[in-house]
């Protein structure tokens, strides 16, 4: 599992004209899921969202109660280094994906945090104000079961 994670001042996600998920001061996280990601990978990467200190003043998601905007993103697990069009071989297909995205969300909101979401494989325009600016990536590794 990867997320790209951005801390924002503003962000929102749109489909077919009609914004389906806003916040304010926090965070976006662009998550892709690969083959083999399952409960373990999605709590430690809930944990770890709720908890990675990139907010100003060093502060987490948690520490502040910020909000969380999440958003699938099957392209993370692209791969581009041979030839000139990238390849998906990586990325977990829609039926093993999407319930891992909706699992990580829930997971995220059962540790207290506000999520607002996406549409899982809709055509998205996503708008953010990226503050600082601020990019993290995060990918789990053999860590996952271990904390």
């Amino acid at each position: 599992m990867r997320a790209v994670l951005q801390r924002v001042s503003q962000a929102s996600v749109t489909v077919d004209n009609e914004v389906v998920g806003e916040i304010g001061t926090g965070l976006v996280v662009l998550l892709g899921v690969t083959h083999g990601d399952g409960p373990d990978e999605v709590g430690w990467m809930a944990r770890k969202v709720r908890d990675v200190r990139i907010l100003r003043d060093e502060k987490s998601v948690g520490d502040v109660a910020a909000s969380v905007l999440v958003i699938s993103q099957f392209t993370l697990y692209g791969d581009a280094r041979k030839g000139r069009r990238p390849t998906w071989q990586a990325a977990a297909p829609g039926p093993v994906s999407e319930p891992l995205y909706e699992a990580f969300c829930a997971e995220l909101a059962s540790l207290g945090v506000h999520v607002e979401k996406g549409v899982f494989g809709a055509d998205m325009s996503v708008a953010l104000v990226n503050d600082g600016p601020t990019t993290l990536l995060l990918e789990v590794g053999e860590t996952a079961a271990s904390g």
